[in-house]
């Protein structure tokens, strides 16, 4: 699984939940293979019974087969196995549908900041702000993936992302519609070059990831001092001119990345037959990093305009 990305899948609970059961191993003088040892009965007869004599739990189905007509074996028969839906197992179309359920709430948040006045979609976006990151904070490190919570945290990001964007677009008038046409391509190109298998979460590249993502939080950290000291008037602080379009493609770069490492856990997920309930932890994790990679592309267009 890919390490070192998004810490909602980097949990232990979903990783745990994720990784194939390890094989069992047996111990010394016992057969690895499940197979009976030498002179015992391998079809599950218990010594001391007469010969035609089986298991009671054998027994049962072998006499439930017996009760049943010719048409009714053959039906039961011609059954396609069992899937990874009908074995309540995760499945790609639930965290499709769980995505897509986060994104609505979302965007039903986002639009209620369309329809109050300027200061109140201001406050509503700290509000949204301050209660997404702690509900962020609740999600991750649930042990259980709760969907209200999930939702809740959805919403508040919307009111946020909301706030922002109606701020933004007022000054600069346009990113709002530009920074959502960007996401979604982003989140589109991204997605065709890893199921091509053209870009994957390799272990050299999760490196420079760690380098970069560490590097970018800390500039982030002292940026965020220096704004609210007052050690900088710049509306972006340090991100500003050249600088600022600088540090916004790489944040956009590792935003995208951070794509792909979702992508692969929940590949991995899928794969090795992790619960269903883990599908609103996948949706969760690739809202994260969908509000995370808006925010950056709608800060670096209003950069860009700013500098106009």
């Amino acid at each position: 699984m890919a390490l070192g990305g998004n810490p909602i899948f980097n949990g232990k609970n979903f990783r745990g939940a994720t990784q194939a059961p390890p094989v069992p191993q047996a111990q010394y003088g016992q057969n690895p293979y499940g197979q009976a040892p030498y002179g015992q009965n391998p079809y599950g007869q218990a010594p001391g019974r007469a010969p035609g004599q089986v298991m009671d739990a054998q027994g049962g189905w072998m006499a439930q087969q017996q009760n049943m007509t010719h048409d009714q074996l053959q039906q039961m028969y011609n059954q396609p196995a069992a899937g990874p839906a009908e074995t309540g197992r995760m499945t790609f179309d639930d965290v499709i549908i769980k995505t897509a359920a986060c994104l609505g709430v979302l965007v039903a948040g986002a639009a209620v900041t369309l329809f109050v006045s300027m200061s109140l979609a201001s406050l509503l976006m700290i509000v949204g702000a301050l209660g997404g990151f702690v509900l962020a904070l609740v999600n991750t490190f649930k042990k259980q993936p709760s969907p209200a919570l999930i939702l809740a945290y959805a919403a508040l990001e919307g009111l946020f992302l909301g706030g922002l964007t109606r701020v933004l677009d007022t000054m600069y008038p346009g990113v709002g519609l530009q920074a959502v046409v960007g996401t979604l391509s982003v989140f589109a190109v991204t997605l065709l070059l890893f199921k091509s298998g053209k870009v994957r979460a390799t272990p050299k590249a999760m490196k420079f990831f760690m380098i970069a993502i560490a590097g970018y939080a800390l500039f982030s950290v002292v940026n965020l001092v220096m704004m609210l000291t007052g050690l900088t008037t710049e509306p972006f602080g340090l991100r500003s001119g050249i600088i600022g379009v600088a540090i916004g493609v790489l944040a956009i770069g590792l935003a995208a990345f951070s794509l792909i490492m979702d992508f692969t856990s929940i590949e991995e997920g899928v794969r090795n037959g992790a619960p269903e309930r883990f599908s609103w932890t996948a949706a969760f994790g690739l809202t994260v990093t969908l509000v995370w990679l808006y925010v950056e592309i709608i800060r670096l267009l209003a950069i860009l305009r700013g500098d106009d």
